[in-house]
């Protein structure tokens, strides 16, 4: 039997909250609902009167919109209890006991263990998740519902057996009988409230139907509008209530949820597998986008979940880290070494707590594991290479490819990701110091007085400062938005003090004392870094080209955010097209973004001769910018937006903003990776270590 998992204060507090807030909204949507229904009564009574008062089409039409006025706030009040919610499966596999023994017997054992019911079905999906799910709707909340077990073979692919069994604990610790009532029953009562305000599509083709059959019964149409949008800013003020109320509970939730899988499995397996979860999901996202590319080329995966662990493994030796069952084990400093922000707010809109408070509350449980060999989960199944491949084919089935597809094999994906990955990175030298950094100091500054070795310009030390810089950065713009009231919260930690909101504006001038030292520091080592390349080139005979490579690239950095303001001003000129707006308007927007198209099209032409891009430019990327440039595009007919021609106008917008920036990126290469040259050319060894 599991280790006996006790409520925690706040959970309950948490709970008491939800029930509060909810009890409140009810009673508050039960007041309007009487107002609404004594509308209803007066409204149909008034109709009736003015027919019966001198019947004829007038008095008629009038009474029969006067009487649905009420029905139809009514309707608008009453309309979620019809709603149901059918969570979609076309992305899922049913598996049964028959086809995965092993899998259900986990199952079983987890369902006797946690103390809830077997799911209804278990489903096999593509994603890095597991999850329980139904179909709901507001009868849920009275009656007993049957969930389903979701479990994504991206996740199985990415843990062991025992990380496998406390993501499933925790996922049935949120439907435990005896401890998760009062959570599911809040959670259900808070999609009837956001159906009841957000999803309106039906309600409001109903109401446009009804107002279309006469004009007399649009002005009554109008009339329960504008009384449900009165009703809705209500109801909205205190969503935000009961949703703050239900998120707190959430997050309590979680790590309720956490402590229940941790006395199954001990704490470890589960710990691991948060760690671990960032680098598996980031890597499935990496292998589809790859895929995205090749569209084009009408190349899919032969088995994604193989090339998944192929990138999983590349990142993992990239960065040094260690193995344990052929997975990779995160270490908690590893995944924030590159946070340095110092600023703690309480984010009340979140549904999960971060990673690293549910591994401070998963440590404090105290649950040990039990140690015995463990597996990749991959090895419960029976054929997980045919399931694999299976929802490969599931996930690549509605993409539209121009003509008949061809696989590709594994080893000759991770062959081409890898090169990928060298062309849009910098080398390993530099240990991740530019990675989100330029260079910037003055080209004609004085070098250092007493020479600097490699290693130190690119130490961990400095490499801390140029993220320190950064978060100082954030911190700082975190700070003006809750000091101008833009994030609604009073107080706040920083640095392990607590502050108040009136306290905002003098610690950003603090921070800004602080940001300008680390940046002078920054400055002065991108400094030392030049000097130190340029006698490298002096001492190798080389022709002095370095100081010119970084007069172009300093060049183009001050004009490029000029350049790239251009596709953001059309972007925000062409808004208008997004909501509706008369026709008048359109024509004067579309003639005030000309001036900005015709500048557009100049930059364009440079880019396209430009000697940088020569082999950036695809024939698709050619072909939709010379077809935007060949001429003046209509955009508007007069009734009618043009979609096709806002579809070439839209393309060559992102085509140009992407290929701005990667010309951008390409010569901040191009710089780094001459002063790679130089360093493997140099006569004297130089002693580099292998960066992380």
């Amino acid at each position: 039997m599991k280790k006996e998992v006790q409520l925690s204060k706040e959970f309950k507090n948490q709970a008491a909250k939800s029930i509060f807030a909810i009890c409140f909204f009810v009673l508050t949507y039960l007041i309007i609902l009487l107002l609404a229904l004594v509308l209803t009564g007066l409204s149909v009574a008034g109709g009736f009167s003015l027919i019966a008062l001198k019947p004829n089409f007038l008095t008629i039409a009038l009474g029969i919109g006067l009487a649905s006025l009420g029905i139809l706030i009514v309707a608008f009040l009453l309309k979620f209890i019809f709603k149901s919610h059918k969570a979609d499966r076309s992305h899922l596999i049913e598996i049964k006991e028959s086809q995965e023994p092993e899998l259900f017997q986990m199952i079983r054992d987890l369902v006797l263990e946690v103390g809830t019911t077997f799911p209804k079905k278990v489903y096999l999906s593509s994603e890095v998740n597991a999850a329980v799910f139904y179909d709901s709707s507001f009868w849920s909340m009275f009656l007993p519902i049957k969930k389903n077990l979701q479990i994504g073979l991206g996740l199985v692919n990415t843990v062991t057996k025992e990380e496998l069994r406390a993501i499933l604990a925790h996922e049935f610790g949120h439907f435990s009988q005896r401890t998760m009532k009062v959570g599911s029953y809040v959670y259900n009562v808070n999609q009837v409230i956001f159906n009841m305000l957000y999803d309106n599509e039906s309600y409001d083709n109903l109401i446009q139907k009804w107002a279309s059959i006469s004009g007399y019964f649009s002005i009554f149409v109008i009339l329960a509008v504008k009384i449900n949008q009165g009703i809705q800013w209500i109801l909205r003020k205190l969503y935000g209530v009961v949703n703050k109320s239900y998120m707190a509970l959430s997050r309590e939730m979680e790590f309720h949820a956490d402590e229940i899988a941790a006395s199954v499995t001990g704490y470890e397996p589960l710990k691991k597998s948060l760690l671990r979860m960032p680098l598996a999901d980031n890597s499935f996202s990496n292998v589809l986008s790859y895929y995205n590319t090749k569209v084009s080329e009408n190349i899919m995966s032969e088995n994604i979940y193989n090339d998944q662990s192929s990138v999983i493994h590349f990142l993992a030796e990239t960065n040094n880290l260690p193995f344990t069952n052929g997975l990779p084990d995160i270490a908690i400093e590893e995944q924030s070494k590159f946070d340095k922000s110092k600023l703690g707010i309480k984010d009340q809109w979140a549904s999960h707590p971060s990673t690293n408070d549910r591994i401070e509350r998963l440590e404090k449980t105290g649950f040990l594991s039990p140690g015995h060999a463990d597996m990749p989960a991959n090895e419960l199944f029976k054929d997980i290479t045919a399931l694999q491949k299976q929802l490969t084919n599931k996930v690549f089935e509605n993409v539209s490819y121009p003509e008949d597809t061809m696989v590709m094999p594994s080893d000759q994906f991770i062959e081409e990701y890898k090169q990928q990955v060298q062309l849009n990175s910098f080398a390993k030298i530099y240990n991740g110091y530019y990675d989100n950094k330029n260079p910037i100091f003055d080209l004609n500054g004085n070098p250092a007085e007493s020479k600097i070795d490699f290693n130190e310009l690119y130490s961990d030390e400095k490499v801390d400062l140029v993220y320190s810089s950064i978060a100082l950065q954030n911190d700082m713009e975190t700070l003006k938005n809750i000091a101008n009231k833009s994030f609604p919260i009073k107080s706040f930690d920083y640095d392990g003090f607590r502050y108040e909101r009136k306290d905002a504006d003098s610690l950003i001038e603090k921070l800004k004392s602080e940001l300008d030292i680390i940046n002078a520091r920054i400055e002065k080592n991108d400094s030392d870094i030049y000097h130190h390349f340029t006698e490298i080139e002096t001492r190798l005979n080389k022709p002095q080209l370095l100081k010119s490579i970084y007069n172009d690239f300093f060049t183009f950095d001050k004009i490029f955010d000029t350049k790239y303001d251009l596709y953001i001003k059309l972007l925000n000129g062409l808004q208008f097209v997004n909501v509706s707006t008369p026709f008048d308007q359109i024509a004067s927007n579309l003639n005030c973004i000309n001036p900005i198209e015709r500048e557009l099209k100049q930059e364009i032409h440079l880019l396209m001769s430009d000697p940088v891009l020569a082999t950036e430019i695809t024939q698709d990327i050619r072909h939709s910018l010379e077809e935007y440039t060949s001429k003046e595009w209509e955009y508007f007919n007069g009734a009618n937006y043009l979609d096709g021609n806002l579809n070439i106008l839209y393309t060559a917008m992102h085509n140009y903003a992407f290929l701005l920036s990667r010309k951008y990126f390409l010569m901040k290469k191009a710089l780094l990776t001459y002063q790679e040259e130089l360093m493997k050319n140099h006569t004297t060894p130089v002693v580099t270590e292998n960066f992380a």
